[in-house]
């Protein structure tokens, strides 16, 4: 026996609003194009990317804290307007 155990590794990512760590197939991805913030569920858009839990209370919290804009680096304020109407359909998705 070598030691080695057969469960693969699965990489963690920090949520920017609540700040606690999770897998990364539990967070939705985020990115900026132009100044909004767009939800990327594939995670194959370009660019840099911020990792939030789809529930409304860790978005919430990352708009007051003014996580995205850091996060991203984006010189400005981002909309969520689209980011906001992708959690609230997940959030009504799950039971």
């Amino acid at each position: 026996m070598s030691g080695r155990t057969h469960a693969s590794a699965c990489p963690e990512r920090t949520c920017v609003g609540c700040r606690a760590r999770a897998a990364k197939n539990e967070l939705l991805r985020i990115v900026a194009i132009g100044d909004e913030c767009v939800p990327d569920p594939r995670g194959t858009l370009p660019g840099r990317g911020a990792y939030v839990h789809p529930a409304v209370v860790c978005l919430d919290q990352a708009v007051r804290r003014r996580a995205f804009p850091r996060a991203l680096r984006s010189p400005g304020a981002l909309d969520t307007a689209e980011l906001r109407k992708a959690v609230d359909t997940a959030a009504e998705a799950t039971p």
